[in-house]
């Protein structure tokens, strides 16, 4: 990417900001209906607009600075503007009560526009997961960080199976499968040693990759308790504290954009953008994976939470945990220890990959 694109990519994600601060932000709840998450701004429920049109198979082309989503599928067309309650569907102005806005990084759209319009025009499709197949993977490269190892053991089985273990298999199984497909991968550790957190995270800003995946095995005082979650870098964790605290230490890059280099405060803004975006791709992913964990396995789908886990708090680009299941759990240990279930797990996080690579519709938001 030579110097104006980079610049042109940061000045749009400049306007965006603006966006953002003018709007202004809600809090999430829990995920339901299409396995998406809802957004409550000022009083209205909202659904994230990318992820709708990626379950209905409706295509959506984003005009960064005239802030207009287009959808279309088949006959019909919709234009919507963010901040604007004015919708233009098939040719006809429709008036909402809210207006579209903009949450962590997406647009959303509030209940009224789902029920009224989107569903009535885009019907959803069979509920049932299609697997991504032999679609090319739309990622350069892939950090994998097998959690705990050496000294630290992780969660144990009452049979003696070490999580640290069960992590570093997944993690070696899935860097396999990345590299068949011609992905870059980097282990933040291949082999039984104790990495700390924060070489963890350090190896991973600096290796210029797309995707920060962290694989763990879950425990619980409950040995009923069972299933798959991923957890993202939660709403609580202030993007605008990490993004004054890395604009101190870390460049952008922009050697002709002027506002980068030598504004403190506008270098915040740009970081700032960059990992309230980076939070917005990471719960795309979430959903992905635990579509494709659905599909390819028998477990228990637990859904995707936020966390402020160290790891996701301080790498610059999307990034997941993923519980692959129960240690405490007697039937997920016994899966766990064996190598086909973990090589499907494995799988099915490729394939989680892939699909969000396939239907990633959000500003690239990837320092180089």
């Amino acid at each position: 990417m030579n110097d104006n694109m980079k610049i042109n990519k940061y000045l749009k994600l400049f306007l965006i900001y603006i966006c953002l601060v003018i709007l202004g932000s809600g809090c999430a709840t829990v995920p339901r209906g299409e396995n998406i998450a809802t957004y409550s701004i000022g009083g209205v429920t909202y659904y994230p607009l990318v992820s709708l049109c990626s379950l209905r198979g409706v295509d959506m082309e984003y005009d960064t600075l005239l802030r207009t989503a287009y959808l279309s599928k088949e006959s019909n067309r919709v234009n919507l503007m963010v901040g604007d309650a004015l919708v233009l569907v098939n040719d006809n102005i429709m008036h909402l009560n809210s207006p579209v806005d903009i949450y962590e990084g997406t647009i959303v759209m509030p209940r009224q526009f789902k029920e009224q319009i989107f569903d009535v025009l885009f019907k959803a499709p069979s509920l049932a997961y299609r697997r991504p197949g032999a679609a090319k993977i739309k990622l350069k490269k892939v950090v994998i960080d097998a959690g705990h190892g050496g000294t630290d053991p992780g969660a144990i089985g009452r049979s003696g199976l070490r999580e640290k273990n069960v992590n570093l298999d997944i993690a070696k199984k899935l860097s396999i499968l990345l590299r068949n497909e011609g992905v870059q991968t980097v282990l933040t550790r291949s082999s039984d040693r104790f990495v700390p957190l924060s070489t963890r995270v350090s190896l991973a800003n600096k290796s210029g990759a797309d995707l920060f995946v962290s694989i763990h095995s879950n425990a619980n005082h409950s040995r009923s308790v069972s299933g798959f979650e991923v957890y993202y870098v939660a709403p609580s964790v202030s993007d605008t504290k990490r993004a004054a605290f890395t604009a101190r230490s870390v460049p952008l890059n922009l050697k002709n954009a002027v506002f980068a280099g030598s504004s403190p405060e506008l270098r915040a803004i740009v970081w700032d953008m960059i990992y309230t975006n980076s939070r917005a791709e990471s719960i795309e992913l979430s959903h992905s994976l635990c579509r494709a964990m659905d599909y390819g396995t028998d477990a228990n789908i637990l859904g995707v939470k936020g966390a402020r886990f160290q790891v996701l708090k301080g790498v610059r680009m999307p990034g997941v945990l993923i519980e692959t299941g129960f240690l405490s759990n007697p039937n997920e240990e016994r899966l766990l220890k064996t190598g086909s279930y973990r090589q499907k797990l494995a799988e099915g996080i490729l394939d989680g990959i892939r699909e969000y690579s396939q239907d990633k519709a959000l500003v690239e938001t990837a320092s180089r």
